[in-house]
């Protein structure tokens, strides 16, 4: 395929994507949620966040695919785009056919069915073969492989056997809330129960092998495919992160709308890291960004938990001492972070240096004491001899040497 056909058919694909994005968010609003469900509202993935995912990932699939027609990762991007899209609008379309208005669209039962299956290949291109094949579209070598059969057979059999078992159940029961284990027959919902005990762990499984993979390519990429790969595993940490806070922890002490914006950031992460990861030609420096990262996220952790203990501290100290809470409790715990702010920062910087950067570390302290000795050293032996030395340590080369230029001799002599 000429570079020219495979930007018009990955923009094509791109713009069905968008296209099913917007019509799940009209089909939304006729059946009755409100913008506030839509975005806000968290009982697992909003509708939101799907079209957030489905918009993002169609869009940088496309730009992937149109630079790079030959890198399977745009190609993969733009599936994952078009299978989250089928997933909503073909659920928001039955529920429009089937309960909301019913008979006012065609195949609407056939929707229904599509949205009890549909979600496994997004599932299993995001699981196995994103990390199995990122970032060159390949996997490491040929005997990962298998993970990716793995992966392949997982999806093709809860697409078939669900096709299968629930073809005459499809209708209303498979949209209508609560509706699928009251009138779908029991023997139907066991052996549904009993494939999917047995795919989904396969998808997982080799989910788990695709990971293990991209670890192996960590250690034997290069530098720049070394920060391509950090890209990616840093967005899909934050996202399992993000996702495991929100279904496990209350975070309703928090605003609506800064739960949403966060969510509706931290789903499109993935696409986007992996975008900036696989186009740009000189990456950014991701290092620096995960540095900071550690040492300002720990740094505002600690610091919180001094400013609640410190104002708990104080308002038992001073109702102990006065017999009523005061206001100074907060100024104290205030001003004891000023305080901490800067000597707590150096700590855990040089604690993130010294676990997570040690390499660097060190070269750090060899320049610097290299940097005291230059000042003082005066003979040119003993400074090329630490000048050798520093280089050895702190680049590693192959090999070195060290060339002077011979001072000039009198005018007269180079006359002669």
């Amino acid at each position: 395929m000429s570079n020219r056909a495979a930007a018009w058919l990955a923009w094509s694909l791109c713009l069905l994507c968008m296209a099913l994005a917007v019509a799940s968010l009209i089909l939304t609003l006729f059946n009755g949620r409100t913008l506030s469900e839509i975005f806000l509202a968290w009982d697992g993935p909003t509708i939101g966040s799907l079209v957030t995912w489905t918009v993002s990932f169609s869009v940088l699939g496309a730009l992937i695919a149109s630079h790079r027609p030959e890198n399977l990762m745009g190609w993969i991007f733009l599936a994952i785009g078009f299978f989250y899209g089928l997933l909503i609008a073909g659920e928001e379309y039955a529920i429009y056919a089937l309960l909301t208005n019913p008979g006012s669209l065609p195949f609407g039962a056939e929707l229904s069915l599509l949205a009890n299956w549909i979600w496994a290949p997004g599932l299993g291109l995001i699981l196995v073969f994103l990390p199995l094949l990122f970032p060159d579209g390949r996997p490491p070598s040929r005997r990962w492989r298998p993970v990716g059969w793995l992966g392949g057979l997982s999806i093709g059999l809860i697409c078939v056997l669900t096709s299968i078992v629930l073809w005459p159940e499809r209708g209303p029961a498979l949209v209508r809330p609560g509706g699928f284990a009251s009138e779908v027959e029991e023997w139907r919902s066991a052996v549904l129960g009993w494939m999917l005990s047995l795919a989904v762990p396969m998808i997982f499984l080799a989910g788990l092998g695709a990971v293990i993979s991209l670890f192996v390519r960590f250690r034997r990429a290069r530098e720049d495919e070394r920060q391509q790969i950090k890209w990616f595993a840093s967005a899909s940490a934050l996202s399992l992160v993000w996702i495991s806070v929100l279904g496990q922890a209350s975070l309703r002490g928090l605003p609506e709308v800064i739960v949403a914006l966060s969510s509706l950031l931290v789903v499109s992460s993935i696409p986007i890291a992996t975008g900036i990861a696989i186009l740009r030609y000189r990456l950014y420096d991701i290092d620096l960004i995960i540095n900071r990262t550690l040492v300002y996220g720990s740094l505002t952790f600690t610091l919180i938990a001094v400013y609640f203990v410190g104002i708990v501290v104080s308002q038992r100290l001073f109702v102990v001492l006065t017999g009523e809470r005061s206001t100074l409790a907060v100024v104290a715990s205030t001003l004891l972070i000023a305080a901490l702010f800067n000597p707590l920062r150096r700590r855990v910087q040089g604690f993130v240096d010294r676990r997570f950067y040690r390499r660097k570390y060190d070269a750090a302290k060899i320049l610097d004491a290299f940097s005291v000795r230059l000042r003082d050293e005066t003979q040119l032996d003993t400074l090329g001899e630490d000048l050798m030395g520093v280089v050895t340590r702190t680049v590693q080369p192959a090999h070195a040497s060290l060339w002077l230029r011979p001072e000039p001799g009198p005018r007269g002599e180079q006359e002669d």
